[in-house]
């Protein structure tokens, strides 16, 4: 598994990396032995970047991750600020309707991105992983928080940064043009852009382009645009950006099916790989609850993929 490095940091993360909201059960269970399995796997394939965030499971994911890598060498791990974690006064017993984890909800998310905020928020999920540093944090869905992320959640990582607490500073969203504000006007190294750079939705190719002019990093996330491009024929019931999808993006990804079959691959081969087409992208993070999606994971992102395929995708 190759590595590329963020930015000017000398933090290398492979091209292919662990999403790891599913161990916080994500939409439904996910087994402890599935958990230590996975993980287990994409080590042994040469996965070593694995990204969390507190929002997971309610920091379920994170002391997942953290006691299955307990003293596993060479990896790199990513989490994110800005929502913190505090009792629940109304708990209804699980957390699926209002944060889509299935786990109880005895804790809240409250956005915090001031200083302070995003302090407290990695004190306590360098505790739940069970280290003393991270290579890579982000400020995680700052969208209705934009004056308090650039005037004060990226300085505050900065900071954190400069005493060697962090390898590397970024964002972390679903939309491009918050994380470009970020680029032009903080000290951000690498965006963790969501499904808005995918091989059917490339609307932040100008958040990408500016990455580059600027030497910032881009780990691009949710390839399969949230199930749409994750099965060589997509179902009628296939969603894209977590809803159904409507028919005209259906028929879309049928035609891009097509295509790919004409060359003797399937669409998400070609949607796994595609991210990294862009010189500014470092690294593409797929979600992965069992050993079995590691390994199929690590196939579809070996498989070559034909030039001219390339060719009559981006035309």
């Amino acid at each position: 598994m190759r590595a590329r490095t963020i930015g000017r940091r000398g933090v290398a993360v492979t091209e292919l990396g662990f999403g790891a909201a599913t161990l916080g059960n994500l939409s439904r269970a996910t087994p402890d032995s599935d958990v230590s399995a996975s993980i287990a796997t994409a080590v042994d394939a040469g996965i070593h970047y694995f990204d969390t965030a507190p929002h997971y499971g309610l920091g379920l994911s994170e002391r997942r991750l953290g006691a299955a890598l307990a003293g596993a060498p060479d990896v790199v791990l990513s989490t994110k600020v800005g929502r913190l974690l505090e009792p629940n006064p109304a708990p209804t017993g699980s957390d699926l309707a209002a944060g889509g984890f299935d786990v109880p909800d005895d804790l809240i998310r409250r956005f915090d991105f001031t200083r302070d905020g995003v302090r407290r928020s990695l004190e306590t999920s360098l505790d739940r992983l069970g280290v003393d540093r991270v290579d890579v944090v982000y400020l995680h869905d700052p969208d209705d928080h934009a004056e308090d992320a650039v005037r004060y959640g990226m300085p505050a990582l900065a900071e954190l940064r400069d005493q060697g607490v962090i390898g590397a500073i970024g964002v972390g969203m679903n939309q491009w043009q918050l994380p470009l504000r970020l680029v032009e006007e903080t000290d951000v190294d690498v965006v963790m852009l969501a499904g808005r750079w995918s091989l059917l939705d490339r609307s932040g190719e100008p958040l990408l382009d500016a990455c580059a002019e600027r030497d910032v990093s881009v780990v691009a996330a949710a390839p399969y645009n949230s199930g749409l491009l994750a099965r060589p024929r997509p179902p009628a019931d296939a969603t894209f950006d977590y809803q159904r999808a409507d028919p005209a993006v259906l028929h879309r990804a049928h035609t891009m099916a097509d295509a790919c079959e004409r060359h003797g691959v399937s669409l998400p081969e070609v949607a796994l790989q595609f991210p990294l087409r862009h010189p500014a992208v470092v690294s593409v993070v797929a979600g992965m609850r069992t050993a079995a999606q590691v390994s199929e994971s690590v196939r579809r992102f070996s498989v070559p993929v034909p030039e001219a395929l390339w060719a009559e995708l981006d035309s």
